[in-house]
């Protein structure tokens, strides 16, 4: 078994910066997790934290049961893939491989077997007599996953492991690193910036900023179900529309209307947003769920007529892109030849899908008004 439990853990600094602050998680035994947030948010010191390769300064972390604050990491039985592969560069991949083994003074016949296994694994075996300068950014990292392979360790913990790879390259390790998991069934800890990684590899995600846990939950639950305008922004491809405006009152009827006065809304009968008549408020909407040509008689969709600014085409569907208080927002529609810059069209806002954010504190108001 590989649980994983940190119990408000803290890194401070001794200038006191505060890395990671006040974080409680808890990760279940072969389960696969992606901690994702910009630079700077504490994903990567979290991680090193839980290797061993940083002191904790307040709270408590536990693996099985078993406080490990103290415990140096090599008694952890933990392996971690780095940004940088990490490769000895004047030996071969099998001896990089097995490297490891031989520091803990393994017998040469079970090194033979591990880094033979991981290798079969891996389709790495054509590599094993190469030397990391005759291998591209993708074998590299296949040996380095390899080097925490044959450790069997009952924790991987990967560091924006893809990072230096491009873009299609990312895809087929994407692949490559899902039919691993799936094979070893072991507990995985997955550090990346890139919420698109998130989304694909995670059983759950943790989002974190400034240090902060911001919500841990599954890739569809945070699309769908974002807890505050930090998340709201930062998951999904394109990020969620963010519209100001305020809650009001018309002959008892809900509506809200943003600060240009442009995009009115007629909302469903709803106690949360009641709280916020008269308030400035913040409604967020998915790229998705503006389309062009719907019913306009229809009451579960908001009217908005706008030119069309920029067209992105990704061959199965575009985006364009419109202005809303000096803002540019998407919509995500199927691809159509017959849109073009400069055409005005009706852009329908689907009410049922529209998120409230309080204005003050970016949290949500509900989830979403249906």
């Amino acid at each position: 078994m590989a649980e994983i439990k940190f119990e408000n853990v803290s890194k401070i600094y001794a200038d006191k910066t505060v890395a990671v602050d006040n974080i409680n998680l808890n990760i279940k035994d072969k389960e696969f997790i992606v901690l994702v947030g910009p630079s700077g948010c504490g994903k990567s010191t979290t991680l090193r934290m839980l290797v061993g390769l940083e002191d904790i300064s307040k709270g408590k972390l536990y693996i099985d049961n078993k406080c490990v604050n103290k415990l140096p990491p090599k008694d952890r039985n933990i392996a971690i893939v780095f940004q940088n592969y990490a490769l000895y560069p004047h030996m071969t991949a099998f001896d990089n491989l097995a490297f490891g083994l031989k520091i803990k003074k393994i017998k040469k016949k079970e090194i033979y077997k591990r880094v033979m296994k991981a290798a079969e694994i891996l389709e790495i075996e054509d590599l094993l007599q190469k030397k990391p300068k005759s291998m591209s950014g993708g074998q590299k990292q296949r040996v380095a996953i390899g080097r925490a392979i044959v450790r069997e360790p009952k924790i991987f913990l990967f560091d924006e492991p893809l990072s230096n790879l491009d873009a299609k390259l990312r895809v087929q390790m994407r692949i490559e690193i899902t039919k691993l998991y799936q094979r070893l069934k072991t507990t995985v800890v997955y550090v990346t910036h890139d919420q698109v990684e998130a989304m694909t590899l995670g059983d759950r995600i943790v989002v974190m900023d400034k240090g902060k846990i911001q919500q841990i939950g599954t890739p569809q639950n945070l699309y769908s179900h974002p807890n505050n305008l930090f998340v709201a922004g930062f998951i999904g491809t394109p990020p969620m529309n963010i519209i100001n405006g305020e809650i009001i009152s018309d002959n008892n009827i809900l509506k809200f209307i943003d600060d240009s006065k442009d995009l009115k809304v007629n909302l469903p009968d709803n106690n949360a947003l009641k709280n916020y008549i008269n308030k400035k408020i913040v409604m967020g909407i998915r790229s998705e769920d503006i389309q062009y040509n719907e019913n306009t008689d229809n009451e579960n969709f908001a009217i908005l007529k706008r030119k069309i600014l920029f067209i992105e085409q990704l061959g199965h569907e575009i985006y364009v892109y419109f202005q809303l208080q000096n803002k540019q927002l998407i919509s995500r529609l199927k691809s159509d030849n017959s849109l073009k810059k400069n055409d005005e069209i009706n852009l329908s806002f689907n009410i049922q899908k529209m998120h409230f954010f309080d204005e003050k504190t970016g949290l949500t108001i509900n989830k979403t008004i249906n």
